[in-house]
């Protein structure tokens, strides 16, 4: 994960838990603003209600007809004691026949008793019409945007000020990573080639084994050392593998590590065909994992290493009888080790999780303290050409 997504990501978890935060005082004021704005209408009900009483008292019975009030966004009538209309424009049930406000919902009206055989006969003046918060919803909606912004802006600035010495820190460390790796690369070669080169001349020495098997183990911390740094900024070509050769070239290489524990390497391989992968990224997950079976497996132990097809899928295992996994949820943290006394770094087993899972490879685990560990790789379809 690089800078930018790592100050991204936990920006937005700080952002979330702000406003998650704040959605109790939000509620509050949204509440408030609730009241505030059912104060209002219901003020606005009674100046309807007044002047629809002062039209009546106005009215002058000799005159032909009397005009009711109409509004626009307001309905009203009058009613008897028995709630039934005399006159009326509500197109609305009322459900409570009490003087007083009333909100149902968006629905809001007035009741005002009138005095007795006054006006048409009516007891009851009803006012109503449609109450909306629509507005009050828009502007929490806005607030909690504008703060949400803010505080996503601000969240990323200030980490983004905070990683950077330690960015700084990071790429020095990075390119004395390199420098390093540079200069170990180098007289491990040489090593490599004078033992070779001696093997040719003169006969077979156990002490030369050794050394040869010792600077394949440097190898291979070599190589997840080198994936590990190069990874992100390199383009992984994918290419053609027969992965039957390629495994079998692999053990092969082991073949020398193993004996230095008297370890013997047993092999099932049948013929999968073609899997269609990047080459250094294949031999990774090949490689941590028959040095982790040798590293991890008792002397004068085996090892058990399967390739076979199965519905249709490729699957490879590696079985080893050695000390077993505790917590096998952990393994795959980088720079965890059950067993510091193995030696390595941690690194191999995530660099192995991190292909398989960008290459939808499954990977079932089984494990048993002191009994030893199976790694079984099922490799998905569209692997196989």
């Amino acid at each position: 994960m690089n800078d930018s997504t790592y100050s991204t990501k936990y920006a937005l978890i700080y952002t979330t838990l702000v406003a998650l935060i704040l959605l109790v005082p939000l509620f509050s004021y949204f509440t408030y603003m609730k009241h505030v704005h059912s104060i209002k209408n219901e003020l606005l009900l009674k100046e309807k209600s007044l002047l629809i009483i002062k039209a009546m008292q106005d009215y002058n019975q000799a005159e032909d007809f009397f005009e009711y009030p109409r509004y626009k966004t307001f309905k009203s009538g009058l009613y008897d004691e028995s709630f039934k209309p005399i006159f009326s424009l509500l197109d609305y049930n009322i459900k409570y026949f009490k003087d007083g406000y009333h909100l149902d919902d968006n629905h809001a009206y007035i009741i005002v008793k009138l005095p007795n055989k006054r006006y048409f006969g009516a007891k009851y003046l009803i006012v109503k019409n449609t109450i909306s918060f629509a507005s009050i919803y828009e502007k929490i909606l806005m607030i909690l945007f504008a703060i949400v912004i803010f505080v996503f802006i601000l969240s990323v600035f200030f980490l983004r000020s905070f990683a950077k010495p330690f960015q700084k820190m990071n790429k020095q460390l990075d390119n004395f990573i390199k420098d390093s790796m540079h200069e170990i690369n180098t007289p491990l070669s040489i090593i490599n080639v004078n033992i070779d080169l001696y093997n040719r001349k003169n006969k077979e020495n156990k002490y030369m084994q050794r050394m040869k098997a010792a600077t394949k183990v440097l190898s291979n911390i070599y190589d997840d050392m080198d994936y590990l740094i190069k990874h992100e900024r390199l383009k992984h070509e994918k290419v053609e593998i027969d992965i039957h050769d390629f495994l079998k070239e692999r053990v092969e290489y082991f073949s020398e590590v193993a004996c230095m524990k008297n370890i013997i390497i047993n092999t099932k391989l049948q013929e999968c065909g073609i899997v269609y992968m990047n080459e250094k990224q294949l031999q990774r997950v090949i490689d941590n994992n028959i040095s982790n079976a040798i590293k991890y497996s008792y002397e004068n132990s085996t090892i058990d290493i399967a390739l076979y097809m199965k519905d249709k899928r490729c699957h490879l295992s590696f079985q080893d009888y050695g000390v077993g996994i505790k917590k096998t949820e952990k393994i795959f943290s980088r720079y965890y080790r059950e067993d510091t006394s193995k030696g390595g770094f941690g690194i191999g087993l995530n660099i192995v999780k991190s292909i398989i899972n960008k290459e939808n490879i499954d990977l079932h685990i089984e494990s048993e303290p002191k009994k030893g560990t199976l790694f079984l790789y099922t490799f998905p379809l569209n692997f196989l050409k």
